[in-house]
């Protein structure tokens, strides 16, 4: 519905000034029933939840609707050219998107022009049967672009302020303050140094790349839940610096790993030192926050694992859907058909998202389990098809196990064979033909009990839109506004510590937004308004598609300055970022330009 109201506001916006150039009924009739065709599909997209189409209901659909029926009933120049402008202006607030708490000045606004306009109309009708040069200027396509001009003006003053992201304030902890251990001794220490380099793909071809420890993916690092652990992070020559974020592990705030938020990057030269304390056990990864949307790309991530009192026996293997430079896929640096031995023995398989897309992985050959995502066990999963996919959020995991049976299993890119991974009794076996499936729903997977959540101290609403806007001084087209704004104009979710948050987010664009908070761990609550029924779905990185309306909560357990932003590095580089601010808690640190 979404990309159907997309069409139809484009063919509104060729059809409308046509119609007011001509002022023929056919025209008239046609802007009336392209109008009308919006009316109808925003009133379906609606029926998916009403912060999916709020603002179209409020202000653009009936912007046009009602000038519109009011030329079709009683025709003249001037209701004509009203219907124009308020058809125009219903495109106008679709393709640059308001904040809620704007809409009233913008209904109040607009109706100030498209009176404006009918006053112009008429007076402009009179004028020039005088026939004088200046009353043939264009007169009304001025007043068209007053509203145009006056809404840009006031985002780059917005865009300019930013006052909702000055955290420097003067507060009682600051989070150079919020720190792990530093009177312990590490359980797990390791040094991981970041460089320039080469990495080669099992195709031969050599991409140039950032590396850890002269690797890519960096080394893994391994961890009991509860040990401390110390990484010692070195820059040699990344001249734009380099941080390590912990995606997925909720560490104290200062060990996050954001430039500018919790630390300054670490130049050439430089090193930093990290300490915290996993308090649970899953699949996690590490990678750069400093230019992510290019130097995760090129190579700086790698995993770490958390085990649990009792480590799992068998078959294990850690592999990272990743797209090099140039957009080439890839498992780790293998983009060419893998294999591996494996006999009679429990498998399991962790799979991370590394790259900036959503990523459909296949397994073919044996039916499976779910048995974890983004580190978060699921409980009473049952067994789940051969052939069915999952989709893994950009940042996300997948842990997935079954038992080796004696014909081969091939983990792959959906649609992609050449990016998979075979293992057979002897290792000898090519792919396993695919044979199609459904796509793996975690809604009602699983089973157990919902923790009780009380009463909400905060709720929020995020509403994702494509649109025009402002960011860091620049103005273009992009898929990354939250709640009409780029950041650094994003408000900040505000929260205190002991608060249950409850958060509504509501995709209106087209293209996935992989949201990922910081810190935090968040359950699911409800998706498009059905209720996760299966067992209780924990995430800290929730692909949300195109026309999807999530419930989410977490409680704001873990004081800090937290970054939450979608994990499509590009859409955060564009300014889908926001904070969650802790009240009281302030930062000595700042940045320009947005963290990502």
């Amino acid at each position: 519905m979404i990309l159907v109201d997309a069409v139809l506001a484009v063919l509104v916006l060729l059809a409308a000034p046509v119609a007011g150039v001509r002022r023929s009924a056919r025209w008239l009739y046609l802007l009336a029933a392209l109008v009308a065709a919006r009316l109808v599909v925003v009133c379906v997209l609606a029926t998916g939840g009403w912060i999916l189409a709020d603002s179209r209901l409020i202000a653009q659909v009936p912007l046009a609707v009602l000038p519109v029926a009011w030329a079709v009933w009683r025709p003249g120049r001037a209701a004509v050219h009203v219907a124009v402008a308020g058809a125009l202006l219903s495109v106008w607030w679709l393709l640059v998107p308001f904040a809620p708490g704007d809409a009233t000045l913008v209904l109040a606004g607009s109706l100030a022009s498209l009176a404006l306009v009918a006053g112009v109309s008429l007076g402009v009708t009179r004028w020039r049967t005088g026939g004088t040069r200046v009353a043939r200027m264009p007169w009304l396509a001025a007043v068209a672009l007053l509203i145009p001009a006056v809404t840009l003006g006031v985002a780059a003053r917005a865009n300019a302020a930013a006052e909702s992201h000055d955290h420097s304030a003067p507060a009682p902890l600051s989070v150079d303050q919020l720190t792990g251990p530093r009177d312990q001794t590490p359980d797990v220490r390791v040094t991981l140094t970041a460089a320039r380099g080469t990495v080669r793909l099992t195709s031969g071809r050599t991409v140039e790349a950032l590396t850890f420890n002269g690797m890519s993916p960096g080394p893994e690092i391994r961890a009991v839940q509860g040990q401390l652990i110390e990484v010692t992070l070195v820059n040699t020559d990344v001249a734009e610096g380099v941080t390590l974020h912990w995606h997925g592990v909720d560490v104290p705030n200062a060990e996050d790993g954001v430039p500018g938020v919790t630390q300054d990057a670490v130049l050439p030269g430089q090193r930093h030192v990290y300490r915290f304390v996993p308090t649970r056990a899953g699949t996690f990864w590490y990678h750069t926050h400093q230019d992510g949307a290019l130097n995760v790309q090129k190579g700086l991530f790698g995993a770490l694992i958390v085990d649990g009192a009792t480590a799992f026996d068998g078959y294990e293997r850690t592999v990272f859907t990743h797209s090099w430079s140039e957009g080439l896929p890839a498992f780790d640096r293998a983009d060419t058909p893998g294999r591996a031995a494996v006999t009679d023995r429990e498998v399991l398989l962790r799979l991370i998202n590394s790259s900036e897309r959503p990523q459909r992985v296949r397994v073919d050959g044996v039916a499976f389990r779910v048995a974890a995502l983004d580190g978060n066990t699921i409980d009473g999963g049952g067994a789940v098809p051969s052939g069915t996919a999952l989709l893994i959020a950009a940042g996300g995991r997948y842990d997935v196990t079954f038992t080796m049976p004696a014909s081969p299993v091939t983990v792959a890119l959906d649609g992609n064979p050449d990016v998979s991974l075979t293992l057979s009794p002897d290792g000898s076996a090519g792919p396993v033909a695919p044979r199609g499936g459904a796509l793996f729903d975690r809604l009602g997977y699983g089973t157990g009990a919902a923790p009780s959540i009380g009463v909400y101290q905060r709720e929020y609403d995020l509403r994702l839109d494509d649109g025009f806007g402002f960011s860091q001084g620049r103005f273009s087209y992009v898929t990354s506004l939250i709640n009409g704004r780029l950041y650094p104009a994003v408000p900040s979710l505000t929260v205190t510590r002991g608060d249950r948050v409850k958060v509504r987010i509501a995709n209106r664009g087209m293209s996935d937004h992989p949201f990922h908070l910081h810190g935090h761990r968040v359950r699911v609550l409800s998706r498009n308004g059905d209720p996760v029924t299966g067992s209780p779905w924990w995430t800290d990185t929730l692909n949300v598609g195109s026309g999807e309306v999530y419930e989410l909560a977490f409680v704001a357990d873990n004081p800090g300055i937290w970054m939450d932003h979608c994990h499509n590095f590009r859409h955060g580089a564009n300014g889908m970022i926001l904070h969650v601010a802790y009240t009281g808690v302030t930062t000595p640190y700042s940045s320009e330009d947005a963290p990502e």
